[in-house]
């Protein structure tokens, strides 16, 4: 019982996929860090000259405001004046970076649609447990990890800005456009860099997150047992159905042998009730046949009934093999079964 309880299994597919449908999914934050960073550089590329354009209209607006009186209404005005360029130049990046965030997430996992996950659960909001979970050793390590990776990403882009500080004196000699040139050059390499640290600790984070998301899905014996017999049943049960369905089998069958025009046997083992309709039927069909103790009581209902029992073992035994109940003979047997229904159609003068 012990090997039972114990989750030594691996999860089964529908394990898995119950675990999909209640929004349990494995997914790394790093990874989607990685991706979403990826595509805002990709954007801040292909829209910088978009940007630059609109930083270039900022300045040249503000400048134009030196020795203006301002009061209410032009303070007014300035500020929607920026607000609608920072809205323009920051839009873009933002639409850019929710796209990737969903494409990090279908690179993940796939398309996932639930409402399980965002069903309210009044156990979530349990002060007790909240604080417990708050303080748990887990929040602790995943705390642990979030600092450290986020001083080593931040430190390493710190390094490098501050290697270009150094080039600011420099670089206030240039005119704006070369200043904006000079700035796009030094933020890609930032985020390039910053990117491949975060990718490295992505390819770490993908790994222990899926690990630890299997983990948690393992199954003991016991549980792989259960789940086997909800999808397919209980054997038990399943048994009992096969026996009920073979019993009214037995009956339908029995029921039409008193309708056979004969019943072939061998004569102990086998017996097969034939019926031959030439209105509805091309060739005779079987319409009951049986072994042993059914053989035995498919000639005692016949008897009762006063209908022709012939044996004749080699047929008896190829019309049990060959021919299931209600479907006609083979043609390869049509010449055998022919003489023995002449015979007992003579016996009946028809």
């Amino acid at each position: 019982m012990a090997d039972d309880a114990e989750k030594t299994e691996e999860p089964t597919p529908k394990k898995i996929e119950d675990a999909r449908k209640e929004g349990n999914v494995p997914k790394s934050q790093d990874t989607s860090g990685v991706i979403t960073l990826f595509v805002a550089i990709l954007a801040i590329l292909m829209l910088f000259p978009f940007i630059a354009k609109h930083m270039l209209f900022l300045s040249q607006y503000y400048f134009s405001l030196v020795g203006t009186h301002l009061d209410k209404l032009f303070m007014l005005d300035i500020a929607i004046v920026t607000f609608r360029e920072v809205l323009l130049m920051v839009l873009p990046l933002a639409l850019a970076v929710a796209v990737a965030g969903v494409i990090a997430a279908l690179a993940q996992f796939g398309f996932l649609f639930t409402t399980k996950a965002i069903m309210p659960d009044f156990k979530k909001i349990d002060p007790i447990k909240g604080t417990k979970n708050l303080f748990s050793m887990k929040k602790v390590i995943e705390g642990v990890k979030i600092t450290f990776k986020s001083h080593i990403t931040l430190g390493v882009g710190f390094v490098f800005f501050f290697i270009f500080i150094k080039e600011l004196p420099t670089v206030a000699l240039f005119s704006l456009p070369d200043q904006l040139g000079w700035l796009k050059d030094k933020m890609i390499i930032i985020a390039l860099v910053m990117l491949l640290v975060i990718f490295v600790f992505a390819l770490i984070d993908i790994v222990i997150v899926r690990k630890q998301y299997f983990d948690g899905l393992k199954m003991s014996k016991q549980e792989i047992k259960d789940e086997m017999k909800n999808m397919e049943g209980d054997p038990q049960i399943k048994s009992k159905i096969k026996q009920k369905q073979m019993e009214i089998s037995r009956q339908r069958m029995m029921s039409e042998v008193p309708n056979a025009d004969v019943v072939i046997t061998n004569p102990t083992h086998y017996a097969v009730a034939i019926k031959y309709d030439q209105e509805k039927h091309y060739s005779p069909i079987v319409i009951a046949k049986g072994m042993d103790n059914m053989a035995q009581q498919i000639k005692k209902v016949a008897r009762e009934n006063k209908v022709h029992i012939i044996q004749n073992p080699p047929l008896a035994r190829s019309l049990y093999a060959e021919v299931d109940v209600d479907k006609p003979i083979p043609e390869a047997l049509f010449g055998a079964v022919a003489e023995v229904l002449a015979y007992v159609y003579k016996m009946n003068r028809k």
